[in-house]
């Protein structure tokens, strides 16, 4: 394993991140972007070729924005450029880390892109994110987010038509029932959670926390709060390292929203609250303690544009599999105090700590996106002064769904939502639901076993 002097810090100039992949001998740098779909594409470029594009960048073609999870292209759409050009990937030096389970020394660095002209890439979703970011910037203010992300560990599984299978733990036996916060559950699976510890901290990803959730080996990471650009990309590499992980064990770590029919769906949860760029102090709160009209207007914002942006918390088919009466995900966004039944959750908090819980979001989204698109949820909400429902006190959940519940209808409601493209970027929302769109398609075209099962014989 790599020493904790082979752990990257943030560089900030070019000349100290030089000296480091040097100094440590790295062989090859993984210049890497998130897609639509948060699948990391890119180039891996020998270390002195890369020193030579550090400026410039990898070059990669368009269209890799365009591709869906099947690897197919979205080569309809209006957005791409029917030259499919180039764009140019730079690398964020601040992001620059190692790659600690291959045997040669390698790194790994998120890049941001640009198109010939020198424009960030308007539909590149770390770019999406960074714009967001900087409306609130231009209000002097500063949001701050904390992901929590649950996934489940698997056995492998070769035959996607099969059941996925409950892994054998250190005991020995497969987990049954529902075991929320069970301590010794989640010691079964040590060997497995040490290592994603161990891989976390050589690359530089800050874990707070670690629970057993309520699914069998369903387990929940707590990220460390501060920079959503940061937790990002923390999020996105930590999906990767979690992988990694697992296969060295034989075991699968999956951030689908719904592996397992009759089991608990997994989430992304982000904490989210915003502090001025003066002085930090948080905007949710009064000094004593009582509530601000901020806190009040980005719940307002939420509540109004969550539903219209559930493609985006939530971008695949299996997604909505998650948001039903009868599982533990949010069906509505009311919110409330300490209230986990609700879509927003404010947390009991001091003042300086004050925040929303975005619940709504599926573990299978891109973080650049859901990050993006809940901060401008809120954005939105305190630049109109969107004023919220009356809090809940009950089981949210008896007041019925009032979110999509299908990936369809949800893009039909992201497509005729013309604030939210206001924030995000129209091509940005239309690049994503040509992607969505083409997936649907293919989908669609797949005869079922449960079609075949009931379908065959009695119609």
């Amino acid at each position: 394993m790599p020493t904790a002097s082979d752990v990257a810090p943030r560089f900030s100039n070019q000349a100290d991140a030089i000296h480091w992949l040097r100094d440590r001998r790295i062989n090859e740098v993984e210049c890497i972007i998130p897609d639509m779909n948060g699948i990391m594409r890119g180039k891996i470029v020998p270390r002195e070729d890369f020193i030579r594009i550090i400026e410039a960048g990898v070059r990669l073609p368009e269209f890799v924005f365009f591709q869906a999870v099947t690897g197919d292209s979205a080569v309809e759409s209006k957005i791409v450029n029917p030259l499919d050009r180039d764009i140019r990937c730079v690398p964020d030096l601040s992001t620059l880390r190692l790659v600690p389970w291959y045997d040669e020394p390698t790194a790994q660095v998120i890049c941001d892109c640009h198109f010939a002209d020198g424009r960030h890439v308007d539909f590149a979703p770390r770019s999406v994110l960074r714009h967001v970011v900087e409306l609130y910037a231009a209000r002097g203010i500063r949001p701050v987010v904390a992901p929590e992300v649950e996934f489940y560990l698997t056995g492998q599984n070769d035959d996607p038509d099969l059941p996925l299978e409950v892994p054998i733990g250190l005991s020995g036996r497969k987990e049954s029932g529902s075991q929320a916060y069970g301590i010794e559950h989640a010691n079964d699976y040590d060997h497995v959670v040490n290592q994603m510890y161990d891989y976390c901290e050589a690359s530089r990803i800050e874990i707070a926390t670690m629970a057993h959730e309520a699914g069998p080996a369903q387990l929940e990471m707590n990220f460390r709060h501060g920079d959503p650009i940061e937790l990002a990309d923390q999020t996105f590499l930590f999906k990767r390292t979690a992988r990694l992980a697992a296969r060295k064990f034989g075991m699968v770590a999956t951030f689908m929203a719904m592996p397992h029919q009759e089991m608990p769906g997994s989430a992304t949860h982000i904490h989210q609250s915003v502090v001025r760029v003066g002085d930090g102090g948080n905007i949710f709160a009064n000094p004593d303690g009582t509530d601000t009209d901020e806190l009040s207007h980005y719940i307002g914002g939420l509540q109004r544009y969550v539903p219209k942006s559930m493609s985006l918390f939530c971008p695949n088919v299996n997604s909505y599999r998650r948001i039903r009466l009868e599982s533990d995900a949010p069906i509505n966004v009311h919110w409330g105090r300490d209230n986990r039944t609700c879509g927003l959750r404010v947390p009991d908090s001091g003042p300086e700590s004050r925040r929303v819980e975005n619940r709504v979001i599926g573990a299978d989204s891109n973080p650049y996106i859901a990050m993006a698109t809940t901060l401008a949820c809120g954005l939105i909400g305190l630049e109109d002064k969107v004023k919220p429902d009356e809090m809940v006190t009950v089981d949210a959940k008896t007041l019925g769904v009032t979110l999509p519940i299908h990936l369809s209808d949800a893009l039909i409601e992201l497509g005729e939502c013309e604030r939210l493209k206001a924030v995000l970027g129209s091509r940005f929302v239309e690049a994503y639901i040509d992607v969505k769109q083409l997936e649907l398609r293919l989908y669609n075209r797949v005869i079922s076993s449960w079609e075949r099962e009931y379908l065959l014989l009695n119609v």
